[in-house]
């Protein structure tokens, strides 16, 4: 497994990873502080026309996660029902927005250079002695690597079945993604200890 793999070569590839981060803070705080649905679509269309222009790949991988797409609909949809319409229409735009540009950050980010930059961020922690930093930008960047592997190994899952025919049933996906995820989890163990950043005595036996 290659942390380090190039993302890409678009502006927003090369874009500092911390920029990024910062970019993804700000308009997090800037959707939540905002209200009206006005703004919101303007910066909602800003973030699609971004991602259009950009890389067409992150819309992509946004509407394929459609988990996130489906939750995001039913909180905006019930908010709509047990508020008003407005309420609702000013959710969605907000989760929409923050969600494909946190999805564009992922996609032009590699996991090593998440890696780095948490740690980095996190080096204050560790001199008030709240944590590791190397821990800490390990931690969040495998987290941010695994998901979209369970989603891509869920998909995956999906298309076998169509192919051979075969009835989707909750029963007949848990057990090759279970299989999956946990290899897929061993993989990650070995790239670790490939890499000697585990203490010996928190390798298994």
């Amino acid at each position: 497994m290659n942390f380090s793999q190039p993302a890409g070569s678009g502006p927003l590839h090369r874009l500092p990873p911390a920029a990024k981060l910062a970019v993804l803070f700000a308009l997090s705080v800037l959707v939540f502080a905002l209200s009206s649905a006005f703004a919101l679509g303007v910066i909602a269309a800003l973030v699609l026309g971004t991602t259009l222009l950009f890389c067409r790949p992150a819309l992509r991988q946004w509407l394929a996660s459609w988990p996130l797409l489906l939750t995001i609909a039913l909180v905006a949809g019930w908010t709509a029902f047990a508020k008003d319409p407005e309420t609702g229409l000013v959710l969605l735009l907000r989760l929409s927005a923050l969600s494909l540009f946190a999805t564009t950050v992922t996609t032009t980010t590699t996991i090593g250079q998440f890696i780095e930059t948490i740690t980095a961020l996190a080096r204050p922690l560790e001199r008030i002695g709240i944590g590791n930093a190397a821990d800490i930008g390990l931690a969040i960047g495998l987290v941010i690597r695994f998901v979209p592997e369970v989603q891509t190994r869920y998909r995956a899952v999906i298309e076998a079945h169509r192919a051979r025919g075969l009835k989707i049933r909750p029963a007949t996906l848990l057990v090759p993604m279970i299989i999956g995820t946990l290899q897929g989890a061993d993989d990650i163990a070995n790239a670790i200890d490939a890499r000697c950043i585990r203490p010996e005595h928190a390798k298994p036996n």
